[in-house]
């Protein structure tokens, strides 16, 4: 809705303009009136549409016609009343207004003469107090909820814009995707634009009025679009349109029926060193949209599927191109899988959240979901610092640039990750190809995303775009000798000193293994920094590539200060859980309880000096680790 309403009267000399204005303003016929009126405002409390009015009058007698062309230029698309015979109206003042001010400014045509006047729009009488304030409410409403962009009078149809927005709204109120609108969905369609549900004999009457003038408006007992768009067109004949553009309104519309920037792109600060996120009722909506669209229950949407999601966007946008089929999961048949669905929502978040909240509102997020704006959806993490104080986090989405020379293995390290062999990528189209990938992993139990990012290999214009992440993947190939120097020098670079995990990458472990040219052999090189020895991967696997690897880099961004020595890179054995979970922070802070417990309550001085206490209160905490990690595991399974 208007901030305001700016009306102007205009006409001849002595037409009545600005008795009109003292009669409204007193109530009464004034004695005496000036050559010009100041302007007036009337607030909005006390007009029907709660929007202050702004009323300015002009006079012949004591302004120039620059003043004049002012005066219409600040109306601009407001409303300009006419008072005089009809023929200068047409003949003099419209084309006057019409060259001042762009096509869609609105005049109402006004009269205080008796006479044969069915052609004017008001009849009004300052003297007699007649119509008076029907002529500014009806003046205010021609501005509020204009029939030009909604109608066509000469052709008695809807406008093609608005048959385009109203079939928006009808398929995001049809929740279930059925092409109906149900009882139910009618009042929460009712609810949403008018806050009153419909009454089951009011809602009957809508759908006999559409039955008795369209056979194909009514389908199953529900409304139909066609029968959706009929009522709409039946409000704005009978002069209803504020109906209509109360509608449109609540979707986000504006006068020339573009959904605004303030619906698209709600206010969203993001403060330096935070990332963004979907929260749980963003998912929830996320889910019951691919819900709505999975037409065959394969729990994965396909072309034809993805194409229909996306008709509610403008037309012709697109906003998953090709190369999503090989930054997510997918199936044999090539269709986005649910998880894959969910991570291109996640993708879409972490790296551009403009565009996300732009998608949501396409989708009516916040109509559906009864929010205020898309913000709504969005988690703004903490800075990453007080992360790394408090040792622990709270974010879902942990991103890994990977990094290495041309040839490396890079592109094959993140399509192995959507579980994909090497025969597989081979069919993948150059033009089709993606430098991200993602997908969900799990950390002790915990669903996280890991979203990788393939780094183009140009070491001197490395920006901080290209070094800003959770975990760092240095790729070589172990059968080129020249491949491993790369990666030693960016490791030096840019983060010998950074406290940001590294990993070396051993790529194509399954050819033979070449002596790489680089002074210190790979194995040197860790040992030398203390990085963990290089891991061997390869892609060349006749089922999907072990995911163990991408765990642990989960694992690594989610706890970038703890110094895990699992060699296996698993996560998973025995060895690892335990090994990880004797150096968490819960048992460090479990076995200091129990030496504080045992020092409070049953230590003489003498114990304090003997090292055999000190070896069984030690021996006695392990004992206490390893027994919860068998009851952790045990956990595990019945999960």
């Amino acid at each position: 809705m208007r901030k305001d309403v700016r009306i102007l009267l205009v006409g001849e000399p002595r037409v009545g303009k600005t008795s009109l204005i003292m009669s409204l303003v007193s109530e009464e016929f004034p004695d005496e009136v000036p050559l010009r009126a100041e302007e007036i405002t009337i607030p909005a409390d006390v007009t029907p549409e709660r929007v202050p009015t702004h009323i300015v009058d002009y006079s012949e007698a004591e302004q120039s016609d620059e003043q004049l062309y002012q005066e219409i230029s600040k109306v601009g698309m407001d409303l300009v009343s006419l008072f005089l015979q009809f023929s200068l109206i047409l003949c003099h003042w419209i084309p006057l207004i019409n060259e001042r001010t762009d096509k869609d400014s609105r005049c109402v045509a006004s009269c205080q003469v008796l006479g044969d006047l069915g052609s004017l729009e008001v009849v009004c009488s300052a003297k007699n107090l007649k119509n008076i304030s029907e002529l500014f409410y009806y003046a205010q409403k021609a501005v509020l909820h204009p029939t030009g962009p909604l109608y066509s009078p000469e052709e008695k149809e809807m406008k093609p814009s608005c048959i385009k927005a109203l079939t928006r709204i009808f398929k995001i109120s049809d929740l279930d995707n059925d092409g109906i609108l149900n009882d139910n969905e009618l009042n929460f369609f009712q609810r949403t634009c008018f806050n009153i549900p419909l009454a089951p004999q009011a809602l009957e009457d809508v759908k006999n009025v559409v039955r008795k003038n369209m056979s194909d408006g009514v389908k199953d007992n529900g409304l139909t679009l066609k029968g959706f768009l009929f009522l709409h067109t039946l409000f704005i004949q009978r002069g209803r349109h504020e109906t209509t553009w109360t509608v449109l309104r609540r979707f986000g519309y504006d006068d020339d029926l573009e959904l605004t920037q303030e619906y698209l792109f709600p206010l969203l600060k993001i403060p330096p060193d935070c990332t963004t996120e979907l929260n749980h009722n963003a998912y929830l909506f996320l889910q019951s949209v691919f819900d709505k669209h999975d037409n065959d229950r394969d729990c994965a949407l396909s072309p034809d599927e993805l194409k229909d999601l996306f008709k509610v966007f403008p037309l012709s946008y697109m906003p998953w191109g090709p190369d999503v089929n090989n930054t997510v999961c997918t199936n044999e048949q090539g269709s986005i899988t649910y998880q894959g669905y969910l991570s291109q929502w996640t993708l879409t978040t972490y790296l551009d959240v403009q565009r996300c909240l732009e998608y949501l509102g396409y989708l009516g997020y916040s109509i559906i979901q009864e929010q205020e704006s898309q913000a709504a959806a969005i988690t703004i993490t903490r800075n990453k610092r007080i992360d790394l104080q408090k040792k622990q986090t709270q974010r879902s989405v942990f991103r890994c640039n990977v990094l290495g020379l041309r040839g490396s293995g890079k592109s094959g390290f993140l399509q192995a990750f959507l579980g994909r062999n090497l025969a597989r990528q081979k069919r993948i189209r150059e033009d089709r190809k993606s430098y991200y990938a993602i997908s969900t992993t799990y950390v002790y139990g915990q669903e996280k995303y890991l979203l990788l990012h393939e780094v183009l290999p140009d070491f001197e214009f490395l920006s901080e775009a290209d070094l800003a992440c959770d975990v760092v993947c240095l790729v070589y190939d172990i059968s080129n000798p020249g491949s491993f120097e790369y990666c030693a020098k960016v490791y030096k670079k840019h983060f010998l000193d950074s406290k940001t995990p590294c990993v070396i990458i051993a790529a194509k472990s399954d050819l033979h293994e070449a002596r790489q040219y680089y002074s210190l052999s790979p194995l040197d090189f860790c040992r030398k920094h203390k990085l963990h020895p290089p891991q061997l991967f390869t892609c060349n696997t006749d089922e999907a590539p072990s995911k163990d690897i991408y765990t642990k880099l989960t694992t690594m961004a989610m706890y970038p200060h703890a110094k895990l020595r699992c060699m296996c890179s698993c996560n998973r054995c025995t060895y690892c859980i335990c090994h990880n979970l004797l150096n968490s922070e819960l048992v460090r802070s479990v076995k200091a309880k129990l030496y504080s417990a045992v020092l409070n309550r049953h230590v003489t001085q003498a114990d304090l000096k003997n090292s055999t206490f000190w070896l069984r209160a030690s021996i006695g905490a392990t004992v206490f680790a390893v027994l919860g990690f068998a009851m952790y595991k045990a956990l595990l399974k019945q999960r």
